[in-house]
Order: structure tokens, then C-alpha cells, then sequence
């Protein structure tokens, strides 16, 4: 019997320490993550289609960003608009360049080499343009003389400038090996706005129309590419063990 209970507790021992050795061996070969950190550049799509099917329009954007930690990215956005808006009192025309730079913090958890997006961000935007008045109508009150003729202007006003910051979310997602499409929405809020004499800015580069005065919203459609620069490995961690 005394025999026995060591030949019992020999085996329990070897057994225990093959479970243990499997464990081992188990949590080593699950391969680490490996996270991909570089430079994303490319444009906006939607200015590109609506200069070419809106005779009123020119524009282009390009943006990039560049991955700082596992979730946080400094981005940025640089572009010009001509656009020339047409009612039925007023005609104007802007044309300017702005520059936008901020940070996007990624909320989305990718698995395996995945390296989605959905994001949250702010940007601090800048622009330098021009106002020119084309045309412009009197509001008349009266029902008893006729409305008046249009006004052709024409008077430029140059060295405008605004700036303003903005809250941005969006999401990008890879549809192939380094291609990215992405699609955000953004709410600005002006900081500093140079107004021309009897007239008002209506429209800002990079700001879009204005509402109310101060506040702004604007959209983008981007396709973009990801350059790898270097890479890191996370290792896996061992699950906790469930209580019973």
C-alpha cells in the first residue's frame, strides 16, 4: 500500500507537471499582436466630384495623419475653395487656402492586423481668403414702389482671415492593403473673424457656410494610403483564472 500511494503520487506529479508545461506552451504560441505605426496621406473625394459636376466650384483638400501611440494620431488637413454662391438678393465669390492640425483619438478595438478607425477629434483651422461682392439687391418693404434694379459691384476685399476650432468624428476603414476610405462629420465654432466694411463673411474656406454668426458644419469623403515606418509587438496575456 506504501508502495502504491508513491507510485500514485509519482504519476500525479508527472501529470501535473505535462499540464503545466501544456499551459506554457499554450500561452507562447499564441503569436503577438503586431501594431503598425507610419504615415496616412491622401484627399477628399467629395470636393473633387463637386468641382467637376458644380460649375460654381473648385476645391481641393488633401489630409494625413500620423499614428503617435496605439490610439492616439496627430492629423491634419491643408486645401483651398473658389466657390461663388448665388441667391436672390446676393452674389458673392470666395477664394482662399486653410490649414487644419489636431489629434484623432481611436475608440475602435482591432484584432488580429486590423487598423480601422472610429474616431473622436479636435482640429484648430485657420484660413486666409478674399470676398468678392459680384452683385447684390435692396430689400424693399414698401408695396408701393417697384423693386429696385441690381446692384453689379463687383469691389473686392482681400487679406481676410479667420480662425476657428472644430470637433470631428468619423471612422476609415482598409477595403484593400493600405487604402483607406473614410468618411467624417464636423462642428466648428468661429475664434476670430476679419469682416470686410458692409459686408459679411458667408462663407469660409476650410469652415464651410456660417450659421448664426459663429457656428459651422462641415463633411469630408477621404481615400487615403498608409505608409508603414516601423513596427511593434504587443505579447499576449494569460487569462485570469474563473473563480468557482
Amino acid at each position: 500500500m506504501k508502495y502504491m500511494s508513491k507510485f500514485t503520487f509519482s504519476i500525479l506529479l508527472i501529470l501535473t507537471s505535462f499540464f503545466v508545461i501544456a499551459q506554457n506552451n499554450k500561452i507562447d504560441s499564441i503569436p503577438p499582436k503586431i501594431e503598425k505605426y507610419g504615415v496616412r496621406f491622401g484627399a477628399d473625394l467629395s470636393k473633387i466630384i463637386q468641382s467637376f459636376y458644380n460649375k460654381n466650384y473648385k476645391g481641393i483638400e488633401f489630409v494625413g495623419d500620423y499614428r503617435v501611440t496605439k490610439n492616439y494620431y496627430l492629423a491634419g488637413e491643408i486645401g483651398n475653395e473658389n466657390i461663388t454662391v448665388e441667391d436672390n438678393r446676393l452674389s458673392f465669390t470666395t477664394q482662399g487656402t486653410y490649414l487644419k492640425v489636431g489629434f484623432d483619438y481611436n475608440s475602435y478595438e482591432n484584432w488580429l492586423d486590423m487598423r480601422n478607425m472610429i474616431y473622436i477629434g479636435m482640429r484648430y483651422g485657420a484660413s486666409t481668403f478674399s470676398q468678392t461682392l459680384n452683385s447684390y439687391s435692396i430689400y424693399n418693404t414698401s408695396t408701393y414702389f417697384p423693386e429696385a434694379p441690381t446692384v453689379i459691384s463687383g469691389e473686392k476685399y482681400n487679406g481676410l482671415t479667420s480662425q476657428w476650432i472644430e470637433v470631428v468624428l468619423g471612422l476609415k476603414a482598409e477595403v484593400i492593403k493600405n487604402i483607406y476610405l473614410g468618411f467624417s462629420v464636423r462642428v466648428n465654432r468661429l475664434l476670430t473673424n476679419t469682416k470686410p466694411d458692409n459686408f459679411d463673411n458667408l462663407f469660409i474656406p476650410g469652415f464651410n457656410r456660417t450659421y448664426n454668426g459663429d457656428f459651422g458644419v462641415g463633411f469630408n469623403y477621404t481615400v487615403s494610403y498608409f505608409l508603414p515606418l516601423y513596427k511593434t509587438k504587443s505579447t499576449a496575456k494569460a487569462e485570469p483564472k474563473k473563480k468557482k
